[in-house]
């Protein structure tokens, strides 16, 4: 964050913009369908799904998921708090969403120059993307592919979200690790998903030009599917139990000495 300031961890960083680079590394079809707007109003007459997902494209930790599986207590947030929140159709109106969106515009995510500096030079806008439910409409799981100069070393399986959220962490191998970021581990293990092996291609694919990044990737009733790329996971403040981890995850980045 001090000293890699290349375009590149920009473009990463814009969840707009990455979408181009995606395309031209792995292809089209591991992208979402989504639609950009410049302005939040234009939601207002955009043909938008039922299911849909809706995110400031210069920032992280904020999205609306709308779609039937949500809970029927869900509802969303008043104002534009960086949240995620899961609602159905019926409490998203269009007009909630506008104000939602415009408050997120409102903001500069991150926290000073030196932290998660990049998402200041992101141009602010929304995105709506599909909701990767599949067949059940059901959340997907998220995994987080850590990329060392091209190579996945390690895989972060978060699950629940919304519910009883719970994660774990695995090496290429898909052999457990004693790690804990946080929550909880699932009961049972997450077995080895059968697409495993494709999504290590393509985040090595989309890792190869850079010393580290995480791959954000989902499996949906066998389709892979691009989430993001994270150059500062958890803007670097994600804890490691226990610490030498720290030691483990860094023993395969070598930082350079200069960027360029």
């Amino acid at each position: 964050m001090l000293r890699d300031h290349r375009p590149l961890v920009v473009t990463f960083a814009d969840k707009a913009a990455v979408r181009e680079y995606v395309a031209d590394r792995v292809g089209m079809r591991y992208l979402p369908d989504a639609a950009v707007f410049d302005a939040p109003t234009e939601l207002l007459t955009a043909d938008l799904p039922d299911a849909l997902v809706l995110k400031p494209t210069h920032g992280s930790g904020a999205a609306i998921i709308v779609s039937p599986s949500a809970p029927v207590e869900a509802r969303l947030p008043e104002d534009g708090s960086w949240v995620y929140r899961h609602v159905r159709p019926e409490h998203a109106p269009r007009e909630h969403l506008v104000r939602l969106a415009t408050d997120w515009l409102s903001q500069l995510y991150g926290q000073g120059p030196n932290r998660e500096w990049v998402y200041g030079r992101v141009p602010r806008r929304i995105i709506v993307e599909e909701m990767l439910g599949g067949a059940t409409d059901r959340i997907p799981d998220d995994y987080k592919l850590f990329v060392f100069h091209g190579r996945v070393q390690y895989v972060q399986v978060d699950a629940g979200r919304f519910a009883g959220r719970t994660q774990d962490f695995f090496d290429r191998d898909w052999t457990h690790l004693p790690l804990s970021g946080g929550p909880p581990w699932a009961d049972p293990t997450p077995p080895r998903p059968a697409g495993l092996d494709e999504m290590i291609r393509v985040a090595e694919a989309l890792g190869a030009d850079t010393d580290f990044v995480r791959v954000d990737l989902y499996d949906v009733d066998g389709r892979i599917v691009f989430g993001e790329l994270t150059s500062f996971p958890a803007g670097g403040d994600s804890p490691f139990h226990p610490e030498s981890f720290n030691t483990e995850f860094g023993r395969h980045w070598t930082v350079p000495r200069r960027y360029r």
